[in-house]
């Protein structure tokens, strides 16, 4: 009878841990996640600001005179502004069904008592940082293409 209770025991102990391992994991694999996107973002910004600027170097020479006609220029400038908000966009959606697939995949083992879950997932900050850059692409795109401000 005492070595039933003690296996129990010990076998209590060992799921315990694994339902902790498997929690430890989960967070792992967002923080994972949290890191693709901003290795998203760090491509996205690289490509945007490179279009900025070489559209604003290529204005500043035509309103200098000392280039005619810079069209090519600041189409390829949009271009890359453009490209960097379409990366951003895709990144963006791809985390967030990501992260809607590990929410699901969590809450499926918490109902099956296979994971604690009892901390929880809040709001990326990643995410909400690629949003704002989103937001700066997309204005920065806008004045390229019109030749206004904010940023002209």
């Amino acid at each position: 009878m005492k070595e039933t209770l003690a296996r129990r025991s010990d076998s209590d102990a060992g799921t315990e841990l694994a339902m902790r391992r498997t929690g430890m994991a989960f967070q792992r694999t967002r923080m994972a996640a949290d890191r693709t996107l901003m290795a998203v973002i760090r491509t996205a910004l690289s490509l945007i600001s490179f279009g900025f600027t070489i559209y604003q170097i290529f204005k500043k020479l035509r309103d200098s005179g000392v280039m005619r006609g810079t069209a090519d220029a600041r189409s390829f400038g949009v271009t890359l502004v453009l490209l960097g908000v379409a990366m951003l966009i895709l990144g963006i959606a791809y985390h967030l069904l990501f992260m809607r697939g590990l929410r699901m995949q969590r809450e499926d083992m918490r109902l099956a008592g296979l994971v604690h879950a009892q901390s929880g997932f809040p709001a990326s900050l990643t995410l909400i940082t690629a949003l704002a850059l989103l937001l700066v692409g997309l204005v920065a795109a806008v004045s390229i293409i019109s030749q206004r401000a904010p940023y002209d």
